[in-house]
């Protein structure tokens, strides 16, 4: 694999990771304008990845494991990107 390639694909990943977890800060704070252009932004990048995870994932009260699960997803395909990157 190119490691150009590679690098653009890692780092679209990693902001992938970095916008769900700004979403999930972002629901600690019921004051936040949820109609602001920036929090609906992030809806609307991360939503298509968290929503399939939350239809097979029962909710824990009031604890949301859909992020994390994409997160870690997320992760494993970098891992997966750098080692093909490497060979």
């Amino acid at each position: 694999m190119n490691d150009q390639v590679a690098m653009i694909f890692t780092t679209f990943l990693y902001l992938l990771i970095v916008a769900i977890i700004v979403r999930s800060l972002f629901s600690w704070f019921p004051n936040l304008d949820r109609n602001g252009p920036f929090v609906r932004f992030l809806d609307m990048v991360t939503e298509p990845l968290i929503q399939p995870v939350r239809r097979i994932v029962p909710n824990m009260g009031m604890i949301d494991l859909s992020p994390m699960i994409v997160i870690i997803v997320l992760m494993v395909m970098v891992q997966v990107v750098n080692s093909a990157a490497a060979q």
